[in-house]
């Protein structure tokens, strides 16, 4: 997921490769569900996410920020899944059993680092194109062009490179480029005429002067709005539809639009697997093995909701975690 900057990539792979053989090995149907879904979210979060590009082009905030600022608080929902399946395993230990001794030793340590190779080149792409971005190296553009290159070298280099595939990786290439550059337009358009029409100084004119609640206040109850409309809408939508009106308002009230960024994307997240519409729930019940029903994917995702509502209650109760890297990074 991180890889690819979203969370399908993930979510394919896992529902597809994962999860028949940890289903195999006996592991139980919801907790390997829950796990593949709010694991491959994280894609949005870590860079190099598409959603905090998106962000950064409607908020005009540097995308080598937004990603240093989304690396603390993945890794901190990411610690806090891993240890919740430990404890909640180390209770029932019937829902992760562990592998037969004699499976656990059917290859040798060379055999198994021999294996693990294939991940290496992936990694080395991965590490590159985001280590130059982030060293200020190349520019958002240029670090794409490296991971492009990258890849095309790595495909002719396993013989995996032919006129075809380079053919469909441009063409989709193309399409999704097409597809991100008119949700930028009809952001920055629709956010323009709201502005224009003085949208944004009403609501806080409302929320500030007539309510009287404090930027606190107003700043839970527009994630609040978003938790609720993740339900119905996915990312896109949430960034066209309501972004340009919750952006500048968070920067009229004081608020960090890098921290406010990584708020939003974690909202997201949990839009991705909650009940009715969520893009995960409907990839996992798409490639999920007959045993595993719609009732078990929406009971799976609970707890990883939980703890990424937990987790987005410590990076507003803690802005540090989100802007610590950025600010000492930019200070050197």
């Amino acid at each position: 997921a991180a890889l690819n900057g979203l969370s399908v990539a993930g979510m394919a792979i896992g529902a597809t490769i994962a999860l028949p053989q940890l289903m195999r090995h006996g592991y139980d149907k919801r907790m390997v569900t829950g796990v593949i879904q709010a694991g491959s979210s994280l894609g949005i979060l870590i860079p190099p996410s598409v959603v905090l590009v998106l962000y950064g082009m409607i908020a005009r905030q540097p995308v080598g920020n937004l990603w240093m600022a989304g690396v603390f608080p993945g890794l901190l929902m990411a610690s806090l899944f891993i240890l919740y399946v430990v404890i909640r395993c180390w209770l029932q230990p019937e829902l992760g059993p562990p592998l037969p001794k004699e499976e656990r030793d059917q290859y040798t340590f060379t055999e198994k680092l021999a294996l693990a190779k294939a991940g290496v080149v992936p990694l080395v792409i991965f590490v590159t194109m985001t280590g130059l971005f982030l060293t200020g190296v190349t520019s958002l553009v240029e670090s794409s062009a490296v991971g492009a290159v990258s890849s095309i070298l790595a495909a002719w280099w396993r013989g995996g490179l032919t006129l075809g595939i380079l053919h469909d990786t441009v063409k989709k290439t193309l399409g999704i480029s097409c597809m991100f550059f008119w949700i930028i337009t009809a952001a920055l358009c629709f956010g323009a005429v709201f502005d224009g029409l003085g949208a944004v100084k009403s609501i806080e004119a409302l929320f500030l002067g007539e309510l009287g609640l404090e930027p606190w206040q107003v700043l839970v109850l527009m994630q609040l709005t978003f938790l609720g409309l993740g339900m119905f809408l996915d990312d896109t939508a949430m960034l066209v539809i309501v972004a340009p009106l919750f952006i500048p308002l968070a920067g009229a009230l004081g608020f960090d639009l890098v921290w406010y960024g990584v708020l939003y994307t974690i909202t997201c997240q949990i839009a991705y697997i909650t009940p009715p519409f969520g893009y995960n729930l409907f990839l996992m019940r798409a490639m999920a093995p007959p045993e595993i029903n719609i009732i078990d994917i929406y009971r799976s995702i609970v707890p990883f909701v939980l703890v990424m509502i937990l987790a987005l209650i410590l990076v507003l109760a803690f802005p540090e975690i989100a802007i610590w890297l950025p600010q000492n990074v930019n200070a050197r």
